[in-house]
């Protein structure tokens, strides 16, 4: 997208912040900004390459991975510019197996360091200023873990002193200052989730999806505390879980759906289960007790939902804007639809509720757009990015 969008929409961001975890810092697709009015303008495109990988956001820098000349790149690039400040590429295969291919996973930065795992299992730490490689070890080959069949896609999640990456059954964990193994996993049906941090009963857990179960376990230790059977066709549990309470929502596509696990005694209970959402890997977000996302497979009738997260009621479904990722911003949905109309809408249980819709990128886009500092960062498969202001 080369000219300036000419959308107004209500729309002006207050109380600006980074934004620098897959999923934002509460991990819930949540932005503690407010969109409350104002233009909404193009004010830098980029060229990252292809993939899927979303954005993070920190100390006035943007990152996000991309695929070109059979090698994946991380990019770091100014967030107010789209200068690129440093660039890290390293050779990777396509993997275009029934669709684009490229890269997956999100950038993690915490504590001034930048957290990268490729699809193949190649582990980075840099220096999040400058591009240095602190250290670096492709824990596929250490660990001997299965790689799922589209790669590894969760981002690193960084708890206390380990870093903890949904490689193998239960996942394995990493010294994040050196990239010392502290505890693995058995090698098989590691899944395509992020690592999900959530206390229970005061206790802390980290669950991750694996190619047929649901896990939490100690991030200590790598103790599986308990595990919920969830086989989905072609092993792809790839939403992340969402906590309310002691309920964990979990979803997947391919017409599994969806259920509420009380997470309150040792073993979960489920409280529900249903086929009312289908998240195929683009996650819900939660406001108010209720539930939106996209229900349904790319390539196939999909259909935007509303739903109670208490009883999985559905509350309304659109069907004209189809399969989409989004993020929220306070009470505001921010949709990025698979053919990259950008859609701003009131999250009302009552209604679909669009405030705006304009088209922000062309061709395929599956990634999950991220407000951080007033601005929206959108991608398409092919790599096209798009840094839109809202003032």
């Amino acid at each position: 997208m080369k000219t300036a969008l000419s959308l107004l929409f209500f729309a002006a961001s207050v109380h600006a912040a980074d934004w620098p975890v897959w999923r934002g810092p509460a991990h819930d697709g949540i932005s503690a900004e407010k969109i409350t009015g104002a233009e909404v303008k193009e004010l830098w495109t980029s060229q990252i390459g292809i993939g899927f990988a979303s954005f993070t956001v920190a100390d006035g820098r943007v990152y996000t991975t991309g695929y070109a000349d059979d090698k994946d790149s991380v990019f770091c690039l100014d967030a107010a510019t789209g200068k690129e400040i440093w660039k890290h590429a390293y050779p990777a295969e396509l993997g275009d197996k029934y669709y684009e291919g490229g890269t997956s996973a999100t950038p993690t930065i915490e504590n001034g360091r930048a957290y990268h795992l490729s699809r193949s299992g190649d582990a980075f730490c840099f220096d999040a200023a400058t591009g240095k490689i602190l250290w670096q070890k492709n824990i596929q080959q250490e660990t001997g873990a299965d790689i799922p069949e589209w790669g590894y896609a969760g981002s690193p999640l960084v708890q206390g002193d380990a870093l903890i990456l949904n490689v193998g059954k239960s996942g394995t964990a990493l010294d994040k200052a050196t990239g010392k193994t502290l505890w693995k996993s058995d090698k098989n049906n590691s899944g395509y989730s992020t690592p999900y941090p959530i206390t229970v009963n005061g206790k802390a857990q980290v669950v991750l999806g694996s190619g047929r179960t649901y896990t939490g376990v100690d991030p200590a230790s790598g103790t599986v505390l308990w595990e919920h059977t969830w086989n989905t066709s072609y092993g792809v549990n790839a939403a992340d879980p969402i906590l309310s309470g002691t309920k964990l929502f979990i979803s997947s596509g391919y017409n599994k759906g969806c259920a509420l696990l009380d997470l309150a005694s040792a073993e979960p209970k489920e409280v529900w289960r249903s086929r009312v959402m289908r998240n195929q890997f683009n996650s819900c977000v939660l406001i108010d007790g209720h539930l939106y996302g996209s229900d349904g497979d790319y390539d196939k009738p999909n259909t935007f939902k509303c739903i109670d997260f208490a009883t999985g009621a559905e509350k309304w479904s659109d069907d004209k804007t189809g399969f989409c990722a989004l993020m929220a911003a306070g009470d505001k949905l921010i949709i990025i639809t698979a053919k990259g109309e950008l859609i701003i809408a009131k999250a009302d249980a009552t209604k679909f509720d669009p405030i705006s819709r304009t088209q922000a990128l062309k061709g395929r886009c599956w990634t999950a757009p991220v407000l951080a500092n007033g601005r929206i960062y959108v991608r398409n498969a092919a790599g096209d990015m798009a840094c839109l202001s809202v003032n």
